[in-house]
């Protein structure tokens, strides 16, 4: 089944490559969406795919790369739409 997940991750987020390891780990799972920076300092990021690989995400993202100190995160499930091909980094 697939299914959509928008995710706020907060802490120590930003610097530490958290959008390029989550593009890696998005393309190895073969998730799309996309991830980015907030002006807030947090990380934002939309997973779409089947669910098990969306929670896979999403539990990377509960502890982020190394150098990273994830301090809370925000899951919002949404309904799937399939409107992404691929993976990747969104600048503001």
């Amino acid at each position: 089944m697939d299914t959509r997940a928008h995710v706020i991750v907060s802490g120590n987020v930003q610097g530490v490559f958290f959008r390029a390891r989550t593009v890696d780990r998005a393309n190895q799972l073969g998730v799309k969406g996309w991830v980015r920076n907030t002006p807030e300092g947090n990380v934002e990021a939309v997973f779409e795919g089947d669910k098990g690989r969306v929670e896979a995400m999403i539990e990377f993202c509960r502890k982020g790369p190394e150098g990273a100190e994830v301090k809370d995160m925000e899951v919002d499930w949404e309904e799937y739409k399939g409107e992404f091909t691929g993976f990747e980094i969104r600048y503001q």
